[in-house]
């Protein structure tokens, strides 16, 4: 609950996929949250097209999953800049990418966000940003003019890669300037031969056209060396002459329903906090939008935040805890950058790059390459810099099958409710006891593992544990080993950094 001298708990400034999946934690966390959202209404743009293994686990961890696959459709490969990648059904219960268009994305968390009581307020720009010591105030333009202040604990800046609260805030976003232009629109291209054309190279540049829906196409055409201004209108004309020079025909191009543009510029905010305002999404990284991981990365910074977030404006958690977001998450950001701007330079027209993506792709037959660069993708190998020597402390829980006094439940289960979960897999006493002072924050669950060991990505297969807390995003904050008894100094200690200090009496 807002204090008596804000209007709200968080106020949050965009109402995309990272915007909304942030609402919805803060929700389950128990704060109260506005968002304002520039636009009047959702714009309907496809954009992104894909959701990938870890935010689909994410999903899964909310119970909302399924509302997803309802409307996506399971892809078994991926790619690295163009060149195919397999996936192991092993390291996920959701091992492929699923193809879904951002408009579904955010039409499906705007609903689950009605669900849980979020305020969206569209028209409303944010303007103007003050701190001070108890709160800060947002000042809010609408679309007739008129203006309106917001004051809450907190401000998140989930408005793009263009973000005005990421300039109100003075947070620098160092990197490295675009070098091609890149031009996208939804189609119906009647004249393709194909049904598809997957990152076609030419002399000049490369096109894909890809079939998200019968009738109609993805194009996407990128020229290098030409970088727009960024006024520069986007046309469908530009678009239809962009694909005559790259690929010598325009197929028959019409009826366009969206136009867009994107380039290679990689850009990361220096911190992700200052103050009472943070960053999440497109307005805390930019980069080439290569394996489609822009938006997974942005819904994953909304749930690493958002618990922290809520914990600490409902009091259960010292301020202190809002700095982990970003050690946690700038370094995540910063692998995205730098793999993207390795697929920027794969996709260079030339015969110097095409001599090395002929190695590449030859190299991509090993087995621990395409693990390598299929982990870049998918997020599973991330693991967060948290104390402990268990190998799972700081990685994201498997989705392992535990029996229960309710049955067969999966692990991703338990985090349906958004709320830390200390798991007691061996029926020691020491772990439940040791969590006592913080039974109103820490759920402790009882069960067995169905199985002696558990696949861990980039691991490979470790003994099932014999005691586990869990975080609300689906981390390992402490972990104990089969073979010795649970170290409760050490939960504590966990539980104390991450959940606050223990409830008195």
């Amino acid at each position: 609950m807002a204090d008596s001298g804000t209007d709200t708990d968080v106020v949050i400034a965009g109402a995309g996929p990272t915007g909304l999946m942030l609402a919805c934690e803060l929700r389950l966390a128990g704060a109260e949250v506005v968002v304002a959202e520039r636009l009047p209404q959702r714009s309907g743009e496809s954009r992104a097209g894909g959701i990938h293994s870890r935010t689909l686990e994410i999903l899964d961890q909310r119970g909302i999953l399924d509302r997803f696959l309802a409307e996506g459709e399971p892809q078994p490969v991926g790619h690295f800049s163009g060149l195919y990648l397999d996936f192991d059904e092993s390291e996920s219960r959701h091992p492929y990418p699923l193809m879904i268009l951002q408009s579904a994305i955010e039409r499906l968390l705007e609903e689950w966000a009605g669900e849980l009581g979020v305020t969206v307020r569209r028209s409303h720009e944010v303007r103007a940003v003050r701190q001070d010591a108890g709160a800060v105030t947002v000042d809010l333009a609408t679309e007739t003019g008129a203006s309106t202040a917001l004051r809450a604990g907190y401000l998140v800046g989930c408005d793009g890669g263009r973000s005005t609260v990421r300039k109100l805030a003075g947070i620098g976003f160092p990197g490295t300037e675009a070098t091609m232009t890149a031009l996208i629109g939804d189609v119906e291209l009647p004249d393709l031969p194909e049904d598809y054309v997957w990152v076609r190279r030419t002399p000049v540049g490369d096109y894909s056209a890809i079939a998200f829906e019968p009738g109609w196409h993805r194009v996407i055409t990128s020229e290098f060396d030409r970088v727009d201004g960024r006024d520069e209108p986007v046309t469908f004309e530009r678009l239809r002459q962009s694909l005559v020079r790259v690929a010598g025909t325009d197929f028959g191009m019409r009826n366009p329903r969206w136009v867009s543009r994107f380039n290679d510029a990689a850009r990361q905010a220096d911190r992700y906090r200052s103050g009472r305002v943070l960053l999440a999404g497109d307005a805390a990284h930019i980069h080439f939008p290569a394996g489609g991981q822009g938006l997974n990365m942005g819904v994953q910074d909304a749930v690493n935040l958002g618990w922290k977030l809520g914990s600490v404006v409902r009091g259960r958690a010292p301020e202190s805890l809002l700095d982990s977001y970003h050690a946690e998450r700038h370094p995540v950001a910063e692998r995205v950058l730098h793999n993207t701007r390795a697929q920027s330079a794969l996709v260079r027209p030339g015969p110097q790059t095409d001599a090395l993506r002929e190695v590449f792709s030859s190299l991509m037959v090993f087995d621990d390459v395409n693990r390598y660069l299929r982990h870049l993708l998918t997020g599973l190998d991330i693991r967060y810099p948290l104390d402990g020597e268990h190998p799972l402390t700081g990685r994201r829980v498997p989705d392992a099958d535990l029996k229960s006094s309710e049955g067969i439940v999966g692990v991703h289960e338990l985090l349906h409710a958004a709320r830390p979960v200390l798991l007691d897999l061996h029926g020691q006493a020491g772990p439940a006891a040791a969590a006592r002072g913080w039974a109103d924050r820490v759920e402790v669950v009882e069960a067995r593992s169905e199985d002696e060991v558990w696949p861990v990505p980039a691991l490979g297969e470790i003994p099932a544990p014999a005691a586990l807390l869990i975080r609300p995003d689906g981390h390992v904050a402490w972990a104990a080993g089969p073979d010795r008894a649970p170290d409760t100094a050490a939960l504590t200690a966990a539980l104390t950094t991450w959940f606050g200090p223990a409830r008195q009496g």
